[in-house]
C-alpha cells in the first residue's frame, strides 16, 4: 500500500489509525479552537495522529438559506489561525477548481465532496497542488467505480490519495454502509478512511435540511474498524443541537474519547491481518 505523508506522520500501510475531525463548518474561531484543542488533547492521550477538519463553504446545503460558512478568504484565514495555534494539519473541502490553489496554501489535505467525486477538472485541480487529496465516495457510486477516480488522480500526477466511505443511497432520504466497500477501495493501493458521521445522515430528511441518527455512529465506527481502515473521519461538536450544519449526525465532543478507545482496541487486532 502507498503510504500518504501528512505533516509529520504517515497514513496507511500499518501506520497508526488517524483521525480527521472537527465541526462541519467554520462557525466561529473561538468555538473551532475549543473543539480542535479538546480533540487534540484526546488524540494525544490515545496516541492518534490528528487532522483538524472544517469547511469554509458548504456549497451543497439542501436549502439556499442554510448557513454555508465564512467563505474562501475569511475561512482560509481562520483555518490558518487554527493551524498555527493547534499545530496540527488541516483538511477542508473544495467545491470549485478556483478554490484549489488558495486552499492548498493552508490545508494539508484537500477534500473532494462526495457529490463532486467524478468531476475531472476538480480532481485535477486538487492533484496538481501537490497536496494530499481525500475523495469521498459518492452516494451514487459503487466502491469499484472509485478505481476511475484514482486513475484520474494518477493521470493528474499524484499518488497522494485517500479514499473515504460515507454511505450509499438506499431509496429516498436514507443511506446505508456496505462494509465490503472498505476492502474493495483499499485494494486500489491507497489508505481508506471511514466517515462515521455522514454515514448516519438522512439527506433532506427534515425537508429543507438534512437530519441524521447520531446514535448509530459508534456502531458503524466499531464495524468499520473491524473490517479494516486506516483512519476515521468524524464531525464533532460541543453542542450539536445548536450546530449551524449537520447537527443531527455530529458526535458530541464529550463522547468522542470512548468511541476512539473502542475503535483503537479493534484496530489493534485487525491491523495484523491487513
Amino acid at each position: 500500500m502507498n503510504k500518504v505523508q501528512v505533516g509529520n506522520f504517515q497514513i496507511g500501510g500499518g501506520e497508526p489509525l488517524v483521525l480527521l475531525a472537527g465541526p462541519c463548518v467554520l462557525e466561529g474561531l473561538e468555538r473551532c479552537l475549543y473543539i480542535g484543542r479538546t480533540i487534540k488533547d484526546i488524540t494525544q492521550r490515545l496516541g492518534i495522529p490528528y487532522v483538524f477538519k472544517a469547511s469554509f463553504d458548504k456549497a451543497n446545503r439542501s436549502s439556499y438559506h442554510s448557513f454555508r460558512g465564512p467563505g474562501v478568504k475569511e475561512g482560509l484565514r481562520m483555518l490558518q489561525q487554527i493551524k498555527d495555534e493547534l499545530q496540527v494539519p488541516i483538511v477542508t473541502d473544495i467545491h470549485e477548481t478556483t478554490q484549489a490553489e488558495p486552499a492548498a496554501k493552508v490545508a494539508d489535505i484537500l477534500q473532494i465532496p462526495a457529490f463532486l467525486c467524478r468531476q475531472t477538472d476538480l480532481l485535477h485541480a486538487a492533484a496538481v497542488t501537490g497536496r494530499v487529496v481525500n475523495v469521498k465516495k459518492g452516494q451514487f457510486l459503487s466502491p469499484a467505480d472509485m478505481r476511475n477516480v484514482v486513475d484520474k488522480l494518477h493521470g493528474s500526477g499524484t499518488n497522494q490519495i485517500l479514499l473515504t466511505e460515507r454511505g450509499a443511497s438506499f431509496g429516498y432520504n436514507n443511506l446505508v454502509v456496505d462494509m465490503r466497500s472498505l476492502p474493495i477501495m483499499r485494494s486500489f493501493g491507497y489508505p481508506v478512511i471511514f466517515d462515521g458521521t455522514h454515514s448516519v445522515q438522512i439527506p433532506g430528511g427534515a425537508g429543507a435540511t438534512s437530519s441524521g441518527k447520531r446514535e448509530f455512529v459508534e456502531y458503524l465506527v466499531r464495524a468499520a474498524a473491524g473490517v479494516g481502515i486506516d483512519g476515521l473521519f468524524l464531525e464533532v461538536h460541543d453542542n450539536p443541537e445548536e450546530a449551524l450544519s449537520d447537527g443531527p449526525n455530529m458526535v458530541y465532543l464529550d463522547h468522542l474519547e470512548e468511541m476512539l478507545k473502542d475503535a483503537l482496541a479493534i484496530h489493534e487486532i485487525v491491523k495484523k491481518k491487513l
